[in-house]
């Protein structure tokens, strides 16, 4: 993998994580003036998808959905796999070398 092709998926990993935080913002728009919400089920997939840094960033930052139980534990629960996947990546290159060919 090149330097040009790290700084795109870097570039693309940026750019969905502040999707995110928006859809999280604008959920807590919603909440706030009693309008249509978007489901913990799509935040949630948002965040599995790799909207997870932004989900949290939105929940902190925003004070959204912090005492939703079990939202709160999901999205820990996807935060960390996230981190041990991109640990795996990074601790064994060969298997992220094997990625775009079997995927």
């Amino acid at each position: 993998m090149t330097m040009i092709d790290i700084i795109k998926w870097a570039l693309l990993f940026l750019a969905l994580n502040l999707l995110v935080f928006w859809i999280y913002f604008f959920d807590k728009q919603a909440a706030r003036y009693g309008r249509r919400r978007i489901s913990e089920r799509t935040l949630l997939l948002l965040a599995l998808i790799g909207g997870s840094l932004g989900a949290v960033a939105a929940q902190q930052l925003l004070r959204h959905k912090t005492r939703k139980e079990p939202f709160r534990s999901i999205l820990a629960a996807i935060l960390i796999l996230h981190g041990a996947l991109i640990a795996v990546l990074a601790f064994v290159p060969q298997w992220s070398l094997l990625l775009p060919r079997d995927f």
